[in-house]
Formats: C-alpha cells, structure tokens, sequence
C-alpha cells in the first residue's frame, strides 16, 4: 500500500523546472551559430558572435523553463490561450529573446522583428527575432526562432529558413492595420498578440 502511494504521489508531482524544455545546447551547436553569425560579414567581432551565440541558446532554453514548456509549439499555444499556461507564444519569445539579447548592447550587431504571415496554407502568423550586422537589412542576418522547437534554438539564414517567409514586422503590422482600419499603435499591438494566438 505505501508503494502504491509513492507510484501515485510521484505521478502527480509534475516536472520540476529543469525539466521543462530541452537539455542544453551542445557546444558544437553554440560553435557552429557563431561561425554563422561571424560569417555575416566583414567587421563583426568575434567576441559578440560567441556571445550571441551563448545567449540565444542558453536563453531559449531558460524561456521553456520559465514557460513551463512540455509540449510542442501548438499544445503549449493551446495552454497559453485557455489560461493554463502565462506565456509562450511566439511573439512572446521573440519580445523575450531580444530584450535578452538587446542588453548586451552589441556594437557590431543589430537586431530586427519579423513576421511571416499566415496567409500560407495551415499556417498562423508566425513572430521571431532576427540577428544581422549592424546596418545590414534583416534578409541578411540569421533567424533566431527559439518557439519552433519549443525551446530548442532553430536558427537559418533568414532566406534560407525551410518553413517561413519572414518579413520586417513593422511593414507586416502597418499593413494588418490598413487592411483593418486601424490607424493607433495600441490596436495594432492588440491585432497583433490575437494574430499570434489563433
């Protein structure tokens, strides 16, 4: 009987929150995202790729902790929406993932929101957070898309990305507002957290 009582006390604990997400990047992975970031062009320091490439991971997965991330993308959106969950859409990430990154106050790096609409086939609006050289558009930097995977960092080129056309956040809300008759800031915001959440 107090075996039973254990099996049943242990199944309904729950995860603690170093199980939530995934296990930490290996440093081959870190390795090759600073190569990467390196590579955008001439004049970046090593130094802020390696971090940039540090933090993206290590705060992708601190996300799903703080999340509470156990599921993938679409269950946890799920959760988020009927109450169950405080955060963990996408544009929450990529809020999260640049005010992170923007406190390192790079100087040869910039960061840049986009969108990739969901005027595709099943899919949503989709929100990330993109990483280029300083003065460099963001078509030419690298996705930092740390919801995908549920906390698991994916990152591509930005015209490389396998799955999402991403374009300037600023230009794909102004458009939304137009399209809606929104002319105040406040609603596009609005249109934008109930975009994500569908």
């Amino acid at each position: 009987m107090l075996l039973a009582a254990l099996t049943l006390s242990a199944c309904g604990a729950g995860p603690g929150p170093e199980r939530y997400g995934p296990p930490p990047a290996a440093p081959e992975e870190v390795t090759a995202l600073a190569r990467t970031i390196q590579d955008l062009g001439p004049g970046i320091d090593p130094a802020e790729a390696a971090r940039a490439a540090e933090i993206a991971h290590a705060h992708a997965r601190q996300l799903a902790r703080d999340y509470r991330v156990t599921d993938p993308p679409l269950v946890h959106n799920t959760k988020v929406n009927m109450g169950l969950r405080d955060r963990g859409l996408c544009y929450q990430w990529a809020e999260d993932m640049e005010a992170r990154l923007g406190e390192e106050g790079f100087r040869t790096l910039q960061l840049h929101r986009a969108i990739s609409p969901g005027d595709r086939l099943f899919r949503i609006d989709h929100s990330t957070v993109i990483l280029s050289r300083r003065g460099d558009p963001m078509e030419a930097g690298v996705v930092l898309d740390p919801w995908r995977s549920g906390g698991e960092l994916f990152w591509s080129r930005t015209t490389e990305d396998p799955k999402y056309a991403w374009r300037p956040r600023a230009e794909v809300l102004a458009e939304k507002a137009a399209a809606a008759g929104l002319t105040d800031t406040a609603s596009t915001r609005n249109m934008t957290a109930t975009a994500a959440q569908r």
